[in-house]
């Protein structure tokens, strides 16, 4: 059906065009292939077409706050579980089965990169990640093992049997951490309240090989998110945790130029499998002083983290938004969390938005707040969807 007007209005439903200056033709039947896209809802939002809710998932979302995830972790090291890709598919399927997410994400580590080059790390209790030998010096770096995917075949193992479990009900998300974030922890040796060692060597770069492993790592995330996509994840995000103990002119000198490489030298790889159009999220953790550069790194989704306005970030961000709840409201009561996931809506608009925290889940979260959470993003976008013009606009605009 196709239905022509003059009088710059256009009424259908409960939706209402406001068209001005000109004679626009609108096709019924092209609305309804887009409203019916075959693709993911949470692809579609990541490349900022036609939704009919803002997608949720949350990072950590397959983690130690599900009561099931704790009963197969006494078991087991947590590298053990990374290593094993039935743990890991079951273990990733919980979340899915538990809430209504919009998309899983494989169970793994970003640390996954340092060990496959050779560096022992293990999961200490009320510690975190600790590598028995950090980095040290440029002989250190030398010594460090090629990095080959057949290292982390597990992963990928992990992935294909994990898509195959979920038979399409929902996509896989794959993950890597961002080359700033593995350098860091591998000349720390884990976590730090400073990265006081890493960042030693980026003011001494004369003495220690600073280039040399941030672009070894850099090619070594190129090849992996590019295996888990062959392997069968719909989209891939890239965690740059620690950048938020960057200066602004070490992030952009340092970081952009890098994440800017590996976004498209991994399109690059992709485009003989027609797969180059894979969505790529990009997580920096205090980035919000550069989401112009972020903006222009190439990749679909920019995540902000809970200390970034997204209303703010709409007016530098061109691409899709992910994010961006603080994780601690999930402490808050239900009726607390409905009330600042709309909040969060109302900053962020429901367009070219992917709902999630601003930060991964703790272990200490309720699994019926992160049900809440979940079932309130969509709950509420609908309604803000359904109520505004944004959707019908966006064909025209």
């Amino acid at each position: 059906a196709v239905v022509s007007t003059q009088s710059g209005h256009y009424g259908r439903g409960d939706h209402l065009l406001l068209i001005s200056n000109y004679k626009v033709t609108v096709n019924i039947t092209l609305y309804t292939m887009v409203m019916n896209n075959p693709d993911p809802l949470i692809v579609r939002a990541a490349r900022g077409e036609i939704v009919e809710r803002v997608p949720v998932w949350l990072m950590r979302q397959a983690g130690r706050y599900l009561p099931e995830f704790k009963e197969i972790f006494k078991q087991h090291s947590f590298f053990e579980l990374c290593k094993n890709p039935e743990l890991c598919c079951e273990l990733t399927l919980q979340p899915v089965n538990r809430f209504n997410v919009d998309a899983a994400i494989i169970f793994s580590d970003i640390l996954v990169i340092p060990q496959a080059m050779g560096m022992k790390c293990t999961l200490k209790a009320n510690v975190g990640p600790c590598f028995e030998e950090p980095l040290r010096n440029a002989e250190d770096v030398k010594a460090l093992d090629e990095f080959s995917v057949i290292n982390l075949q597990y992963v990928y193992d992990a992935v294909k049997l994990t898509c195959e479990k979920l038979k399409k009900r929902v996509p896989l998300i794959g993950f890597s951490g961002g080359p700033w974030t593995l350098f860091s922890y591998m000349v720390e040796g884990g976590t730090s309240k400073t990265y006081s060692k890493s960042k030693k060597w980026l003011y001494q770069q004369s003495s220690y090989p600073v280039s040399e492993l941030l672009t070894t790592l850099s090619n070594a995330i190129v090849d992996h998110l590019y295996q888990q996509i062959l392997h069968g994840c719909e989209l891939v995000q890239i965690f740059e945790s620690n950048s938020e103990y960057l200066t602004p002119a070490m992030f952009r000198e340092l970081l952009i130029p890098r994440l800017s490489s590996i976004i498209s030298s991994l399109r690059a790889k992709l485009a003989p499998h027609n797969l180059s159009n894979t969505p790529i999220i990009v997580f920096c953790k205090g980035g919000a002083h550069s989401l112009t550069h972020l903006d222009g790194l190439g990749a679909d989704v920019i995540a902000l983290d809970w200390t970034c306005d997204p209303e703010l970030a709409r007016d530098f961000v061109s691409h899709s938004l992910q994010g961006n709840l603080d994780p601690c409201a999930l402490y808050g009561s239900h009726d607390n969390i409905r009330q600042r996931v709309r909040d969060m809506l109302t900053r962020s608009g429901c367009r070219r938005m992917i709902g999630n925290l601003g930060h991964g889940l703790y272990p200490d979260t309720d699994p019926d707040k992160v049900g809440t959470f979940v079932d309130a993003l969509h709950e509420i976008s609908e309604e803000m969807l359904g109520s505004s013009n944004e959707e019908l606009q966006s064909l025209y605009t």
